[in-house]
């Protein structure tokens, strides 16, 4: 398969395991790196990193590492240098890198003084060739599940019917599917045990809710209710659910959601 991808220059594929999400306040646990050369041979590099900050239960329970694995291991400056120069002249790879990686190591780099830039680059997100192939629309679904063009989309009527046939066609390709509703809508919910509203504009940090969006993502709620104020005041004021208008006035006066423990618990109760 090698010839079939054309290299002018190195490609780096890589990947980042880290504290969290944010690139301002997280760091990267570990990195490994896939390097291809145009002759077709390959190196291969992985290495973990103290991030120099307790990792989350959340983010260990994610990738499996924990802060003792780290606790040995160099921090990102150390390494900075050296892997700065082995990304030169190279292009990049990833699985949403563009969403997540690049922006993340952007950050490191910044922090250990180097001026890392993806300009001059090709940037190859096999995640953004994925959603380009298989649109996610319900007219590809139903070419793709049911083996026809939808007549009629974006009309209630055929959208709601061709929605149930989709999810039949579902069901038929995927016998490892659920067939009661429970099962169904548990695997249908992309919420997950973090997420504070069903929109998602709120998620846990442990036991903080922070901002999921937007160029206060990160901050918790105490945090902007205590010093920026007026970013909940904007959020009350927009077009947001009842939910997010809720846990943002509630903050405004003081009071916290507290994290569910029970069984199937996952949210925020005030």
């Amino acid at each position: 398969m090698m010839q079939d991808l054309k290299l002018e220059r190195p490609l780096v594929v890589f990947d980042i395991e880290s504290t969290g999400v944010v690139p301002q306040r997280d760091r990267i646990v570990e990195l490994a790196v896939l390097k291809v050369f145009p002759d077709g041979h390959t190196q291969n590099t992985v290495r973990r990193l103290n991030p120099e900050m307790p990792i989350p239960a959340g983010a260990t329970a994610i990738h499996g590492i924990t802060n003792a694995d780290v606790a040995d291991c160099p921090t990102f400056l150390l390494i900075a240098d050296k892997l700065y120069r082995y990304l030169e002249d190279c292009d990049l790879a990833g699985y949403n890198i563009t969403g997540f990686d690049i922006p993340m190591l952007e950050a490191e780099f910044k922090r250990a003084g180097f001026d890392f830039k993806v300009e001059g680059r090709r940037v190859i997100d096999a995640y953004n060739i994925f959603c380009k192939l298989y649109p996610r629309t319900l007219t590809a679904a139903y070419k793709f599940f049911c083996g026809k063009d939808l007549e009629g989309a974006h009309g209630a009527a055929a959208d709601t019917a061709a929605t149930f046939e989709v999810l039949l066609g579902q069901l038929e390709r995927h016998p490892e599917l659920p067939r009661d509703m429970a099962g169904l809508a548990e695997f249908s919910d992309l919420t997950g045990p973090d997420t504070v509203d069903r929109t998602r504009r709120f998620k846990w940090v442990d036991n903080e809710v922070v901002v999921n969006f937007g160029k206060n993502a990160g901050r918790t709620l105490r945090d902007l209710a205590e010093n920026d104020p007026g970013f909940l005041r904007w959020i009350v004021r927009s077009d947001f659910s009842d939910e997010v208008h809720t846990i943002a006035n509630d903050a405004l006066m003081g009071k916290f959601p507290t994290r569910k423990t029970t069984a199937g618990g996952n949210g925020a109760e005030s």
